[in-house]
């Protein structure tokens, strides 16, 4: 069971963020189980423009379902979130990520599904991404926030492929799916409870 889902208040908020862009486009990428509940977590908040369910870690010669479901591709099944800084930060989607979306201190598995495609990561975009990170990191272990230490990865993007269109939006097609409604609907519910001011509906296209 994901940590998340079981608590009643959000983490604490980073104490290092990204300074305000001006930008009004910023891209994040996450790995954190299967890429269905990640991304129908991030649809909901407020100040994503986008999401798209892919494969990261790995050669694109390799990013197809089946053989990143073999373990052995070097693939994380992710999701790339495109997001407005000034409406949401990459702190904020960082908290998010680390309490609603998934279990940060689980090792190569999260709830039902184990494998390396599975593992946590945080593939960044930036050198200031990759110091927040870290920073929330450093910050969430020396309070003790969670039981365990994090074991989430944290480096660079390298590439970033797109999942077949079947797993676009899987969560919101399919949400009457057993999978669904035991793994990924108690994630939603939670980011409702947690950030009552960053939740949005989603409606697919």
């Amino acid at each position: 069971m994901v940590l998340g889902a079981e608590r009643k208040e959000p983490i604490p908020a980073p104490a290092t963020d990204e300074p305000h862009a001006s930008s009004a486009h910023e891209t994040a990428v996450f790995a954190g189980g299967c890429f269905w509940g990640v991304q129908t977590v991030f649809q909901r908040v407020k100040g994503v423009t986008a999401t798209t369910a892919g494969y990261s870690g790995g050669s694109a010669s390799t990013a197809t379902y089946e053989q990143v479901s073999s373990e052995d591709t070097g693939h994380a099944e992710s999701v790339k979130v495109v997001f407005d800084p000034s409406k949401v930060s990459y702190g904020t989607l960082l908290r998010i990520f680390f309490s609603v979306v998934h279990d940060p201190t689980q090792m190569n598995r999260q709830g039902p599904d184990v494998g390396t495609s599975y593992r946590s990561v945080i593939f960044y975009t930036s050198p200031e991404q990759e110091k927040v990170a870290k920073a929330y990191i450093s910050q969430l272990d020396a309070t003790h926030v969670f039981p365990r230490p994090i074991v989430t990865e944290v480096v660079p993007l390298k590439g970033f492929y797109d999942g077949e269109d079947y797993h676009q939006d899987y969560a919101e097609k399919n949400p009457n799916n057993p999978y669904i409604q035991i793994c990924d609907v108690p994630k939603t519910a939670a980011l409702k409870q947690q950030f009552p001011e960053l939740f949005q509906d989603y409606k697919h296209k």
